[in-house]
């Protein structure tokens, strides 16, 4: 996400599994974009009882929840990681080689177990492990366990049995895909992005968490945040203080922020109770990451850029339920039937450094966002898709973005969440805006092939937004837009009212209606709300409906529905419904 001021220096099925996957082998950041059911009662409950103030005292120990991801029709990632002693924190290297042992289920009791094998824990992956399970059947809940301990390594005793007294995870629940030839009535995806451990509570997740009709949870990006403690937001208002204190650089560094992260009960939650689809933004690694560096890394200074980069990526696949693709990317593809394909991009391993605010050099055609491997990747998938939707996961907003006239009292605050200039030049380089050429290119593929009903979901910008995307914004609505597009808020990050230190909407109205005027393919724009998105997808329609919380400093606020917006199958347009999908 652009920043705005100077940067100054100061496995398988039984007894099959995979291992550790893992990707590529202090100073205080001075600038920032601040834009940046008793079925799931049944699951979470468990995680109360997690030994979450307990350091292993007594032996293995699940102190970081279990997840799973990357579903497939056949199977699904599993994720958890033991803390084997009490000095086995994470980041710190210590610790023996533990076994650890998983279950999957049919059913919550264990007792149609359709899986099940061993993967060694190990320090030199920060004690976490992935199982890459198969032999699955589509569309299906499943439920899952690790333990470690006594017991742990025997392939002929049912985790739980009496035979030693291993340590036992939390239970987790998980869903597979439809079959790719099924027709799937609908489907249906939480959608979250930006979440800030400093800057509040992470209730969207359990809101996502306590919903049992999600098929999957799509994280968009900035899953966590680099900097030091008291860097963003500012120390005053910091709610709870990041680990380390000091801004991440090495892969201790990483794998200790992606471990405080993964203490949070409502992220536990959330991993526990739905299988999350990820993707990485750009404060995974650092603010504003290209592909040779980023605005919040000073090399020399903070060392090495392409080792920083590399202890980020590790580290990320390390601690998520991601699988990795080619080159230790985050760009690959889901399907949901017939329904949808989800295509997931990288927009941060492959683009040019970004260029300056009203340089004509977002126009030149050598630079990219996506890289051209990517580019033709997406296009390829996009054209050869045989499904109704073809949904995309970007982590920046494609849709361009004019300033406009803005109330003079209210420029540099809008200029600051839009990532623009104070002096309103019509340019966000951070985000599609910096790489017209890319979208460009992209939009006339949809547009001549005429692939239609194409959804980008959005986060990264930390407010929300129901767009559709113009093949020329000057003469929209002529011609027809190429696709729509959803954007959700932050779970926690900063945006306007937060900046301004306002009541929600006490600027907003003024500064949205603004930015409405001047760009008319924006449908919907909500700068103050902090929550999460639901996406229902069926044959005739994909529905966004959004999500407020009450309040992001406190931990058991409320959500409420703010508003819903449709693309109609076959339309090309975004309008608004009256109510959300029950």
């Amino acid at each position: 996400m652009t920043s705005r001021l100077p940067r100054q220096t100061s496995s398988r099925t039984t007894g099959q599994t995979t291992g550790q996957t893992t990707g590529p082998s202090a100073s205080t950041p001075k600038r920032r974009t601040v834009v940046k059911a008793a079925a799931a009662t049944a699951v979470v409950v468990p995680l109360a009882a997690a030994p979450l103030a307990h350091a292993a005292e007594n032996g293995p120990a699940f102190l970081h929840g279990v997840a799973s991801g990357d579903p497939l029709p056949d199977g699904v990632l599993l994720w958890t990681r033991v803390t084997p002693t009490p000095q086995a924190l994470p980041g710190s290297g210590n610790g023996p080689d533990t076994a650890v042992r998983w279950e999957i289920s049919e059913d919550r009791d264990f007792s149609r177990i359709a899986g099940s094998g061993s993967v060694t824990a190990r320090a030199a992956s920060d004690h976490t492990v992935k199982a890459d399970v198969r032999g699955l059947r589509p569309a299906t809940d499943y439920y899952f366990r690790f333990s470690a301990g006594s017991a742990a390594s025997s392939e002929d005793s049912p985790i739980g049995s009496p035979t030693g007294s291993p340590a036992v995870s939390p239970i987790g629940r998980t869903r597979t895909t439809p079959a790719h030839e099924a027709t799937a009535p609908h489907v249906r995806f939480g959608v979250v992005s930006c979440a800030n451990w400093e800057a509040g509570w992470f209730s969207a997740y359990r809101h996502l968490a306590d919903r049992p009709d999600l098929d999957a949870v799509l994280h968009l990006g900035d899953y966590l945040y680099e900097y030091a403690s008291g860097g963003y937001p500012v120390d005053d208002d910091v709610l709870r203080q990041h680990e380390p204190k000091h801004e991440i650089l090495s892969l201790a560094d990483y794998r200790t922020r992606h471990g405080t992260y993964k203490t949070d009960p409502d992220l536990q939650a959330l991993h526990a109770r739905h299988p999350v689809i990820a993707i990485w933004d750009d404060h995974e690694i650092a603010n504003d990451t290209w592909s040779g560096g980023a605005e919040n890394h000073t090399p020399g200074a903070e060392g090495d850029w392409s080792a920083r980069q590399a202890a980020a990526k590790q580290a990320y696949f390390e601690w998520m339920p991601v699988r990795p693709a080619t080159e230790g990317t985050v760009y690959r593809r889901v399907r949901y039937g017939k329904l949808a394909d989800l295509h997931l991009l990288d927009l941060r391993s492959f683009r040019s450094q970004q260029t300056t605010v009203g340089n004509g050099d977002v126009d030149d055609p050598e630079r990219t966002l996506t890289g051209r491997a990517q580019l033709d990747w997406l296009k390829q998938g996009l054209a050869a898709s045989q499904a109704r939707w073809k949904l995309v996961g970007t982590s920046v907003m494609i849709s361009p973005v004019a300033f406009g006239s803005v109330p003079a009292h209210l420029l540099g605050p809008v200029a600051e969440l839009l990532g623009l200039p104070k002096e309103g030049l019509a340019v966000n380089v951070d985000q599609w805006d910096g790489y017209t050429d890319d979208r460009r290119e992209l939009l006339a593929h949809l547009t001549d092939r005429g692939i239609r009903d194409t959804v980008f979901l959005t986060g990264d910008i930390h407010m929300a937004w129901a767009n559709d995307v113009p093949v020329k914004a000057a003469t929209y609505p002529l011609p027809q837009s190429a696709a729509t597009e959803f954007v959700v808020t932050s779970v926690t990050s900063d945006n306007l009212d937060d900046i301004l230190k306002v009541a929600p909407q006490t600027v907003s109205l003024v500064a949205a209606g603004a930015v409405k005027a001047a760009n008319r393919h924006v449908k919907w724009l909500d700068m103050d709300s902090h929550g999460y998105g639901v996406l229902d997808v069926t044959a005739e329609r994909s529905q966004m409906d959004y999500y407020a919380l009450s309040d992001k400093a406190d931990p058991r606020a409320t959500s409420s529905w703010l508003r819903s917006y449709r693309t109609l199958s076959g339309t090309q347009r975004v309008e608004r419904a009256q109510q959300p999908v029950r």
